[in-house]
């Protein structure tokens, strides 16, 4: 029993609720109208999508870590809608990526791997226990 035993989605909402009590964790101001990568054409409609990718970055640390902010990019990226011609592939935004990556650091939720194999960040004990705590909390209703 654990954190794949509930679906990703309802963990991710209930995560992002609990970011929300993070004072570390806000979105920037320039983070209502900023798009999420090149491939989009508009930003987010939802008021606290920071949350929720910041939820999701969490829950991929725990799958993959150590992970970067070039994986990252890469799993948020998407297809460009080219009029008439063939779409193309383009990376999410590195920069949310990024400093997500760094408040969920600076919260203590995730630190950073420093080995000659492997760079990036994994996820803190303190990381692990809100993704437990908030799969139980799930399992329990």
């Amino acid at each position: 029993m654990g954190i794949t035993d509930v679906s990703k989605t309802q963990l991710i909402e209930k995560v992002a609720e609990e970011l929300k009590n993070f004072k570390e964790i806000q979105q920037p101001e320039w983070g209502s109208f900023a798009k999420t990568g090149h491939f989009k054409e508009k930003p987010p409609t939802r008021k606290d999508w920071w949350y929720v990718r910041s939820a999701a970055i969490l829950r991929r640390l725990n799958e993959v870590g150590p992970i970067g902010v070039s994986k990252l990019r890469k799993k948020y990226g998407g297809n460009k809608n080219r009029g008439h011609k063939p779409e193309h592939r383009y990376a999410g935004s590195g920069s949310i990526a990024r400093k997500i990556l760094q408040q969920l650091e600076k919260a203590g939720l995730a630190v950073q791997k420093k080995k000659e194999t492997h760079k990036g960040r994994i996820i803190s004990p303190k990381g692990l226990s809100l993704l437990d705590k908030a799969s139980n909390q799930l399992k329990k209703r």
